[in-house]
């Protein structure tokens, strides 16, 4: 599943980080806190490696 906004692959990239013990876990909040707590290893990788180009900054909810 690709990510579908620069800001939620990078919300993914910042839980991935954590994840792999790069950065400190008390530093996430928001959509990465979530991502950190919901998400596999392989999902968060897949969502922060898709390609910003051509995405939207923000993606609105319907």
């Amino acid at each position: 599943m690709p990510a579908k906004s620069k800001a939620q692959q990078m919300a993914a990239g910042a839980a991935l980080a954590a994840v792999r013990g790069e950065t400190d876990e008390s530093e996430l909040k928001g959509a990465s806190r979530e991502m950190f707590d919901s998400m596999t290893e392989d999902e968060l990788e897949e969502l922060a490696s898709t390609s910003r180009k051509g995405k939207p900054r923000h993606v609105k909810d319907s």
